[in-house]
């Protein structure tokens, strides 16, 4: 929300209040003085007027797992294990998951309590490309990748897959972009050429990759470089 706004949504002043309250730069946002009234207030933003603290805001949280399989992408789960099982309890509070891994997929995923970025990350129109290593049953065609580059017709969404970029790295094992997240779609898209994927596993979001040093079921913190990435 812009300053202006969020302030003039307040019981405390009115718009003519606010207009006078950023000309003589009253504001703070985040221990900065904001003139501007397009300045943006998120819910993670500390807002004074004067000595007057309107909003706290929250420290932002931005975390990279690599996840195992057996785990599923959620936070609560009556049957199986949760990815939030991996992190210490009192790390579990507010945070979801942008963009989710199937039960025995493996690699980067990424826990956030900052629903605005995890929108851009994972959003199609964003059009931020994952890659994912695949392995499959059968091998793999040098066709598939001109079918995946022109998209497939998901029946059940009515729709068509955008642009895919395959490489082939051997005879039963690949690297996938893709800029969206369909429900199994990496399995759906190597289904129609009738061929089992057996293993996937992905390597990054956009310009946030999987941390080589990181274990299975290990996480740690984005680094500032990666969160302004997205």
């Amino acid at each position: 929300m812009r300053l202006d706004r969020f302030l003039a949504n307040l019981p405390c002043y009115n718009r003519q209040q606010v207009r006078l309250l950023l000309v003589q730069r009253r504001v703070r946002v985040d221990g900065i003085v904001a003139a501007d009234p397009l300045t943006p207030v998120r819910e993670f933003s500390r807002v004074e007027v004067d000595e007057q603290l309107l909003q706290a805001g929250r420290p932002a949280r931005y975390l990279m797992l690599n996840k195992p399989a057996g785990y599923v992408s959620a936070t609560l789960d009556p049957q199986h294990r949760t990815v939030l099982e991996l992190l210490p309890a009192e790390m579990r509070e507010d945070l979801h998951i942008a963009g989710r891994l199937d039960f025995n997929t493996t690699g980067l995923l990424i826990l956030t309590n900052d629903g605005q970025w995890s929108r851009r990350l994972t959003q199609p129109t964003t059009k931020l490309p994952k890659h994912y290593l695949v392995e499959t049953e059968d091998d793999i065609g040098p066709h598939y990748a001109a079918t995946f580059q022109q998209g497939l017709y998901f029946a059940f969404e009515n729709l068509t897959t955008l642009p895919a970029q395959l490489d082939i790295l051997g005879p039963r094992r690949a690297r996938l972009a893709i800029v969206e997240g369909r429900y199994h779609q990496v399995k759906r898209m190597f289904g129609h050429f009738d061929n089992k994927v057996v293993g996937l596993h992905r390597e990054s979001m956009g310009a946030i990759r999987l941390d080589p040093g990181l274990a299975p079921g290990a996480y740690r913190a984005l680094t500032d470089e990666e969160v302004a990435g997205v």
